[in-house]
């Protein structure tokens, strides 16, 4: 066996600690231009979704307001009811 080859595990444990290391050293401009490059991707697949029309957004707008709308009638009704029933119960 050459010497090279009787270093290799040794070797291989060492790149894999000082990677642990690297990744917590990494410089300020290395993450800035991570975070560059993870705009430029996010703009890209943006640029492939397909977006709706106005007058789907405002119909589905319209249907989201009004399910709140009930939502808030509903509890709000339950809150009643409830509330009376416990001042009943503590009465």
């Amino acid at each position: 066996m050459s010497k090279k080859q009787d270093n290799a595990p040794e070797a291989a444990s060492k790149s894999t600690a000082s990677s642990g290391n690297e990744k917590e050293k990494r410089s300020f401009r290395d993450k800035i231009a991570d975070f560059k490059e993870y705009l430029i991707l996010s703009r890209r697949e943006l640029s492939k979704v397909s977006w709706p029309n106005w007058k789907v957004t405002r119909k589905t707008s319209i249907v989201v307001l009004g399910f709140i709308v009930v939502m808030a009638i509903l509890l709000g009704l339950a809150d009643l009811v409830l509330s009376g029933l416990i001042r009943l119960i503590l009465s």
